[in-house]
């Protein structure tokens, strides 16, 4: 079977299955499943696989944090250490590359039920360690669209908004980044499921993934249907969405909102 017959089994792409026989990308369990499955490979075999491919996404440096997150967000932090290119739909928080300490703090201590100071801390690591690639030598480029919702909330108090947004403003700055905010009276919308988040891996000129979290875990998609589809939704979201510079107003301009507020 050629790699691109095996690429079409599993959902995927030809030039993602040479880069995972490689080593240069994770595959994830879902694949290794299907591809199993068009080898005929036997059940335990299977399950032998599976654990490996899991085991290889937490190879890294990430792995320092597995006493902190579930296992599914593992998996997500291997893909995300390996993408060049995301795409985030984020409908209550500040995406995770984009949140300072603070605000980091404020949520895990009221998301993570019965946390101690020392696992909000921990949460606090992992965050600035995703953090340092946007700043690289070869940062991978994020696309993000925030509902109105994810500024307006005041998490932790209108300082650490005020803090949150002004980050916001300088990350807008980069030239790897670019964050659109979607306003209340765009009104009903594509997205109102939730959020997700798409990859793009090297070598690939479109994306390769999707990841959408939920209270208990996430889902993630390789199928090109599914990735047709939320691209296409990334589109009508980015395309309803105020632009880059308007944004970046009325960050700015909400920020010392914030700031009058917390005086």
């Amino acid at each position: 079977m050629s790699q691109d017959e095996a690429a079409k089994y599993a959902g995927l792409k030809g030039a993602s299955i040479s880069r995972m026989e490689t080593g240069k990308q994770a595959i994830l369990p879902r694949s290794v499943r299907l591809l199993c499955q068009r080898y005929n490979v036997g059940a335990p075999d299977v399950d032998m696989l599976v654990r490996q491919a899991e085991e290889s996404n937490e190879r890294a440096w990430y792995q320092l944090y597995s006493d902190t997150v579930p296992h599914w967000v593992e998996s997500f932090l291997g893909l995300e250490a390996e993408a060049t290119e995301l795409w985030v739909y984020e409908a209550e928080l500040v995406p995770g590359l984009l949140q300072t300490p603070e605000y980091v703090r404020a949520v895990a201590a009221a998301a993570q039920l019965d946390s101690t100071d020392a696992e909000i801390e921990r949460s606090v690591e992992l965050r600035l360690a995703r953090q340092r690639r946007l700043s690289s030598d070869n940062p991978p480029r994020l696309r993000a669209v925030l509902n109105e919702a994810v500024i307006r909330r005041t998490v932790g108090g209108y300082g650490t908004m005020a803090a949150q947004l002004r980050r916001l403003v300088e990350m807008n700055r980069q030239g790897n980044i670019a964050l659109q905010l979607l306003p209340f009276d765009t009104g009903a919308h594509v997205a109102m499921t939730g959020a997700f988040t798409m990859l793009r891996f090297p070598d690939e000129l479109e994306m390769n993934a999707v990841f959408l979290e939920h209270d208990h875990g996430a889902t993630s998609a390789e199928r090109p249907a599914d990735l047709d589809r939320y691209g296409r939704m990334f589109d009508r979201l980015a395309s309803q969405a105020l632009s880059v510079d308007q944004t970046q107003q009325q960050l700015a301009k909400l920020a010392e909102e914030y700031v009058r507020a917390s005086e």
